[in-house]
């Protein structure tokens, strides 16, 4: 096995690059620049958000000819969330080829799932650039492929499912506001409560508002039986 990480990176992906200096700069985290300045992985990884979306969501269509739009969207929730590309991030081996900070490493930054997700994407931002668009779906559907068959029956999305629970008992939708956020903008927390017109229901921290909703909305569901959520 290579001691080098892009190599050992590029070898679980399946795809070599034709320019090596995407691969290394979908790897960069932002804390790596110790003034703070210098081209991270954050537009890649705006990149290969989208690109994941759509492979994901043309193998969806393809797969379930007889489903739904509700249930493709919520098979494509639990698919591209943030803690299902942490999870592939770790299986690739992401987290060892990452260049962080030296604070960022000693925090467990190669850990931490905002990272991992979001270099994640950024890799297959890369893979699209040097190859285009049906390299990265190939890369895609390898190695989401454990999850996608594990994935028969997913999930609905927390906010969904308590929207619906709140609605079928004549309540209006919930809503969601932000209590706080705190950090720097590479990366910020934020704290959110969902609450309807009987008051607050639930509470929910995260590193995006999205996961933060998300986390809320999954409180609530679990500290509320469907008598309170009218």
């Amino acid at each position: 096995m290579s001691a080098d990480p892009l190599a050992r990176l590029e070898s679980a992906l399946g795809h070599r690059f034709a320019d090596r200096r995407l691969l290394e700069r979908a790897l960069m985290h932002a804390s790596a620049f110790a003034q703070g300045r210098g081209e991270s992985y954050q537009r890649m990884e705006f990149l290969g958000d989208r690109v994941l979306g759509l492979a994901i969501a043309a193998m969806l269509y393809n797969r379930y000819p007889g489903a739904e739009e509700g249930e493709l969207a919520r098979r494509l929730n639990a698919l591209v969330r943030r803690e299902a590309c942490a999870d592939r991030a770790l299986f690739l081996g992401i987290d060892d080829a990452l260049k962080l900070g030296t604070a960022e490493a000693h925090s467990g930054g190669r850990r931490k799932t905002a990272i991992l997700a979001d270099a994640c994407e950024a890799v297959l931002a890369a893979i699209h650039l040097d190859a285009g668009f049906e390299a990265a779906e190939a890369v895609i559907l390898k190695v989401w492929a454990p999850l996608i068959e594990t994935d028969e029956r997913p999930e609905r999305d927390p906010k969904t499912a308590l929207q619906e629970r709140v609605q079928a008992n004549g309540g209006p939708p919930p809503d969601y506001v932000l209590l706080e956020r705190r950090g720097p903008d590479h990366k910020p927390h934020f704290v959110i409560e969902v609450t309807t017109t009987n008051g607050p229901l639930g509470r929910g921290e995260g590193g995006s508002k999205r996961e933060a909703e998300q986390n809320a909305a999954r409180a609530a569901l679990a500290n509320f039986g469907t008598e309170a959520l009218a």
